[in-house]
């Protein structure tokens, strides 16, 4: 199951680092994405998870904080004695397009000149 966030990136948490038991190296980023689509829009957060050496370096490459992003993740659930964990495990992260359209609107508004009306008394009533 794919899912789909858009929002700003508000933080990117340190690299974490470590060694499997089969000796096996790994690393993985977490980064913290908010928007504005809760109840009454009031804002939430997302913690997502990038795994994988290549894919935290493109990640760190090409985003930072504060960029309007586009998050295409999976859910997924581990147990381990008796206890869940579950993450949001994000395989894409792009360029949000409504970056573009909030500039737009941002966009100081042209100055326009007024007319003068003149009233016209020969109406009837």
């Amino acid at each position: 199951m794919s899912l789909q966030i858009n929002g700003v990136i508000k933080t990117v948490l340190p690299l974490e680092k470590g060694t499997t038991k089969a000796g096996t190296e790994w690393q993985k980023q977490s980064f913290i994405v908010a928007n504005n689509d809760g109840y009454e829009g009031k804002e939430q957060i997302f913690c997502f998870e990038v795994f994988g050496e290549e894919k935290v370096q493109n990640f760190n490459k090409f985003n930072k904080v504060g960029d309007s992003v586009s998050v295409d993740f999976n859910i997924s659930t581990n147990e381990w004695n008796g206890k869940y964990f579950t993450s949001l495990q994000s395989w894409k992260v792009s360029k949000s397009e409504s970056s573009a359209t909030i500039q737009e609107a941002t966009t100081p508004f042209q100055t326009v000149e007024i007319l003068e009306v003149i009233e016209d008394d020969g109406l009837p009533f």
